[in-house]
């Protein structure tokens, strides 16, 4: 865009042909199964970004090559396995993959732009892989990211103990399962907004997440948001959209 716009004012570009280029393939049809939106990162400011359960192997090769093709300069695949990302290598695509987070990064990581920190912190161990995906995802968006694991409300002590990192944020992303306690807890010592994750980590009554979903949504404590069970890369794209207001 910046190029085309270069042309235009030095003259060796019309305006009508830059207005036509503009106007071609705002997306990109892949083989009959994808159309992948190229104008993405010019309407919203961050780029299409893969979402890998459900698609084959294949298909997230092929609209892989052709982001990178079409000038995006990084490409974030999430929900896919290490046999998908060891075939992505095979198909001469540099994947970064974390194993925790199940999600990869092809291209160069962006510099950071956020405004200020943010932070994600866990109720349990067991919660890491979804902390992880939001974590990653904000890191991919030109975030410092902060990570403050195993902090739940059985062990109150463990969240005080990093009261200095928690009041120095931005944007806090809390992540728990079983009785979802962790984000009104925050929400009630932090000054900036939460967003809480419920995750699926539970016995038989957290019903895979649910218990915590409605223990998040009737939350006491202000500034409180939350997504969908398991959604990492909601909380990870939401925290920083918040971080660049």
């Amino acid at each position: 865009m910046a190029a085309l716009l270069n042309k235009v004012a030095e003259g060796t570009v019309s305006v009508d042909d830059a207005v036509l280029q503009l106007k071609m393939e705002p997306f990109k049809e892949v083989e009959g199964y994808a159309r992948v939106d190229m104008h993405r990162g010019l309407r919203q400011g961050v780029p299409e970004i893969i979402y890998g359960a459900g698609k084959t192997k294949e298909q997230i090769a092929g609209i892989a090559k052709a982001m990178l093709e079409n000038g995006q300069k990084t490409v974030l695949v999430t929900r896919i396995s290490r046999e998908t990302a060891e075939y992505l290598r095979g198909q001469g695509l540099e994947l970064d993959y974390n194993e925790l987070a199940q999600t990869g990064m092809m291209g160069s990581m962006p510099e950071i732009t956020g405004k200020g920190t943010v932070v994600v912190a866990t109720g349990g161990t067991s919660d890491i892989p979804i902390a992880e995906e939001a974590a990653v995802t904000a890191e991919v968006l030109g975030n410092e990211v902060v990570r403050l694991f195993d902090v739940g409300v059985s062990g109150m002590h463990r969240l005080l103990h990093n009261m200095d990192t928690i009041m120095s944020a931005r944007v806090i992303v809390a992540v728990a399962g079983m009785e979802g306690a962790l984000p009104s807890v925050i929400g009630g010592l932090a000054d900036c907004p939460v967003i809480a994750v419920p995750t699926s980590v539970g016995y038989g009554a957290s019903l895979g997440g649910i218990a915590a979903l409605l223990s998040m949504l009737n939350s006491c404590a202000s500034g409180v948001s939350v997504v969908n069970i398991d959604n990492g890369f909601g909380a990870g794209y939401m925290a920083s959209m918040i971080n660049h207001i």
